[in-house]
């Protein structure tokens, strides 16, 4: 009980806030990575980006916990159009106010994945200016979906290409069907990776493998993203159907309590987002938001002994 209180208390102390605002966004600050200071008006490039109509993006939550955020533009290999981008920023904020969610499927509709952006929203906001404010609404949207308190993961069909590859690495794994393909075409396009796949590339695979994917537009199988570190998995050809795949090979990380499984993704993403000392702060607050709650007093009333 004293334990109880004092992790009560120290939650309550201002650096756990400091701490926690750090890495957990609200409904209320909608954008955590710009602000106007740096020329970055999210409603003004949400109205840019919404006069470039086509597809979805589809938000499915189950009373498991874990929800299906469909990629669905088929007719432009489920290319980005503008208004996509800000349907994925609003489910995005969906998932952030979901207190009930363990798990996420990312996939695209129709047995492909992404193939980017849609190039014609792309000609349309070719300036410079334009095209870093929509770099830093993507970026935003990704790293608010990355550090969601869900266990995600990218079901990869068909190909995931320039954006739908910078996509896949916004999501904890990546699960590749046969046949599928993840390319960062960026090169053939003049480009580099822009919505903070780079980044995500680099400590998902490491410097000199993020080169030569980046560097060579090298086509990554599910074999060779085996061997990389860029796939975590591969489907069974003749298995269930794909999503039904993706959500069992989930579930062995989603089982178990909501708080549980929350509490595990927030220790985990400190520790890859902030220096040690606070990392190691931000682990013990979450530590004292699990000990002595239900889940562990019931594991502790169920196993009286060791074995």
């Amino acid at each position: 009980m004293v334990l109880c209180a004092l992790a009560r208390q120290l939650l309550r102390s201002s650096s756990c806030c400091a701490l926690m605002v750090r890495l957990q966004t609200s409904s209320r600050r909608r954008c955590c990575l710009y602000s106007s200071t740096q020329g970055f008006n999210q409603e003004e490039i949400r109205q840019k980006l919404l006069a470039f109509p086509g597809g979805s993006v589809d938000l499915l939550k189950q009373d498991s916990g874990v929800a299906v955020l469909t990629i669905n533009n088929p007719a432009r290999k489920n290319a980005f159009s503008g208004s996509m981008m800000v349907d994925l920023e609003e489910k995005v904020s969906q998932l952030e106010n979901w207190t009930e969610g363990k798990g996420l499927v990312v996939r695209g509709a129709a047995e492909t994945f992404c193939s980017g952006s849609d190039l014609n929203a792309v000609r349309a906001i070719s300036s410079p200016q334009d095209g870093m404010k929509m770099c830093m609404f993507m970026q935003d949207a990704l790293t608010r979906l990355l550090r969601l308190p869900l266990i995600s993961v990218a079901l990869v069909e068909g190909r995931a290409l320039g954006g739908g590859a910078e996509l896949t690495t916004a999501c904890d794994f990546r699960l590749m069907a046969t046949g599928s393909v993840i390319q960062f075409v960026h090169k053939h396009m003049g480009l580099v990776p822009g919505w903070g796949g780079a980044a995500r590339l680099v400590r998902i695979v490491g410097n000199q493998n993020a080169l030569k994917l980046l560097g060579g537009a090298v086509k990554v199988d599910p074999k060779s993203g085996l061997d990389v570190g860029l796939a975590d998995g591969v489907l069974e050809a003749d298995g269930d159907n794909p999503l039904q795949q993706a959500e069992d090979w989930l579930r062995r990380y989603t089982e178990g309590p909501v708080p549980v499984i929350r509490a595990v993704k927030k220790v985990v993403l400190a520790g890859r987002e902030l220096p040690l000392l606070e990392a190691l702060r931000m682990e013990k607050e979450v530590f004292g938001t699990v000990w002595g709650a239900p889940a562990n007093l019931q594991a502790l009333a169920s196993k009286s002994k060791h074995k």
